[in-house]
């Protein structure tokens, strides 16, 4: 188990610099698309993605906020980091993708970056989290709304796979940011204004 403070610092930096790579805009770009942070809700994540420049595009901008949370946990995974220092790495992606450095902290909402660090740290969580995400967007037609539920519900998820306690606490962290990050989707939910999938 690796317990050097440095080396796990180190990998926490590395973790927020990946997670500042924004894939929305670096896909717009290539696909001769507008920015995404002055187009439609203005915010760099894969739903506006596919708002201004269709599914593909969408898609190739979710695989790429993942991987954003996938890759950095798996890593320290790899060096055998223990519960806090995995938490710290998954929190740290997840804070790139919010306010990347590269971007002037102008960042995205962090859902499918979420889900990456979920199918790193237990992929039956990321399971539960897809499924849930599906019933509440079949049920209600509403991405947002899916994504907030099956993300508040995430710590309870990781709690009864893993049993580990920073798990639940930073993902508990990571939901209530969520759940800031997506005020003027909560505020449309409620006055129906919402758009639907």
């Amino acid at each position: 188990m690796i317990e050097n403070p440095y080396f796990i610092i180190l990998a926490i930096t590395i973790a927020y610099l990946f997670g500042s790579i924004s894939s929305a805009i670096i896909v717009c770009k290539l696909m001769h698309l507008p920015d995404p942070r002055t187009e439609g809700s203005r915010n760099p994540g894969a739903t506006n993605v596919m708002r201004i420049g269709g599914k593909k595009a969408a898609l190739i901008t979710l695989f790429g906020d993942m991987l954003k949370g996938l890759i950095p946990v798996l890593l320290a995974k790899y060096f055998d980091f223990d519960a806090f220092a995995l938490s710290g790495v998954a929190f740290a992606a997840f804070l790139g993708h919010l306010f990347p450095i590269f971007f002037g902290f102008v960042g995205g909402k962090g859902v499918a970056t979420l889900l990456g660090c979920l199918f790193a740290l237990s992929w039956p969580v990321a399971i539960c989290w897809v499924v849930t995400w599906l019933i509440i967007a079949f049920l209600f037609r509403y991405a947002s709304l899916a994504s907030l539920i099956a993300s508040l519900l995430a710590p309870f998820y990781i709690w009864y796979f893993t049993g580990d306690f920073i798990y639940v606490v930073t993902l508990m962290i990571m939901a209530i940011i969520m759940l800031y990050r997506h005020r003027s989707n909560i505020v449309n939910l409620a006055s129906g204004k919402e758009n639907k999938i």
